[in-house]
């Protein structure tokens, strides 16, 4: 178990009351989710946590399939998913590079306060993609935090171990390495400014 698997696994317990904490922001991430999903739609939610999200948007989607490094919150997700009588998602302890994800699987691939989090964003980017059909969706909501005090804050915390690293994006630079990894940027909203956290959908580029 690496350091960030044994973070997230400890962090399960406060996780939702956590998330409780900025609800207006968390419902208007899943009001512009499901503007853009379809019925027909097969969902990959990368970094699932415990399952809120996934369960919000189920009912809107063919199935959700959700992923975490973290057994506690997998666990947790599981337990919500059951109590809310939700049939059409299933959760599994993985990661994006599980061989068992098949390429050009997903029509919508979420990634929900995650990109800031990731090693290799270049090689997450290439993964996401390849794992979406042409057109496809990847739909984030990342908190950019270069230039701001949290950052300041938290980067020598993850220098040092105490939390998982950080990636301090400008949004221009989130926008940069989303689009790199060959999509186009549909739509940016800002949707707390004094956390700087913002909302990016982008489509896969067709093959020409």
């Amino acid at each position: 178990m690496n350091k960030s698997e044994k973070f997230w696994d400890r962090m399960a317990k406060y996780f939702d009351r956590e998330e409780r904490k900025d609800e207006p922001t968390n419902i208007k991430i899943i009001e512009k989710t499901r503007n853009r999903l379809k019925i027909s739609d097969n969902v990959l939610d990368y970094g699932c946590g415990t399952g809120t999200a996934a369960i919000e948007i189920a009912n809107s989607v063919k199935s959700v399939y959700g992923i975490d490094i973290s057994s506690k919150m997998i666990e947790a997700a599981k337990r919500k998913t059951v109590e809310r009588k939700v049939k059409n998602i299933d959760f599994a302890q993985t990661t994006i590079f599980d061989e068992k994800l098949i390429k050009g699987s997903f029509d919508v691939i979420l990634c929900f306060y995650l990109l800031h989090l990731v090693e290799d964003t270049p090689k997450v980017m290439q993964r996401i993609n390849e794992l979406l059909k042409p057109g496809g969706l990847i739909i984030s909501a990342t908190p950019c935090m270069r230039g701001t005090f949290l950052g300041v804050l938290l980067s020598p915390l993850g220098k040092i171990g105490l939390i998982p690293q950080i990636n301090l994006f400008k949004i221009s630079e989130l926008e940069d390495s989303i689009a790199n990894g060959n999509f186009e940027i549909v739509e940016t909203e800002c949707l707390h400014k004094s956390g700087q956290q913002y909302f990016v959908a982008a489509k896969k580029k067709w093959k020409t």
